[in-house]
């Protein structure tokens, strides 16, 4: 089956909180302002099968709300953030940024070129953001950089 990766629209915005919903992840600072900055993975019938969006600071971007459909090849997953890594260059940014509570996702991440970075080497305008204030409450969290 071919899957297809494309910029979110205004359109999609029920259907895309409805996704995040199922995949426990909160719709936070998700606005008809900032849903182009999400990239759906649809199967052939228009199906959301993954998503990735990002929030922009500065000359930089947050990754967030990563999910996708039980069953998806790790290859979309990849193909979910290289699309970004290319949306936020055209956007002009510098850096893309990410946070997890899970260390096993280390290694996936480092193969993709990022690097991990302390709490205290995060630029400033990354604690305005509406996705990140949840993260720095929980104690496990661990953050990288990748420099576009």
């Amino acid at each position: 089956m071919q899957a297809l990766i494309r910029c979110a629209n205004k359109e999609d915005l029920d259907s895309l909180r409805e996704f995040l919903t199922k995949g426990n992840l909160g719709c936070d600072g998700l606005t008809e302002e900032t849903v182009e900055f999400f990239l759906l993975l649809e199967d052939e019938d228009g199906t959301i099968k993954g998503t990735l969006g990002m929030e922009v600071f500065a000359e930089g971007g947050l990754l967030r709300s990563l999910v996708v459909s039980p069953g998806q090849a790790e290859k979309d997953i990849v193909l979910l953030i290289t699309q970004m890594m290319q949306l936020a260059k055209e956007k002009g940014l510098r850096n893309l940024f990410l946070a997890t509570n899970k260390g096993v996702a280390l290694p996936f991440f480092e193969l993709l070129g990022f690097e991990r970075v302390e709490r205290d080497q995060l630029p400033a305008e990354i604690y305005r953001l509406e996705h990140i204030r949840h993260v720095f409450n929980v104690d496990n969290s661990l953050f990288l950089k990748f420099s576009l």
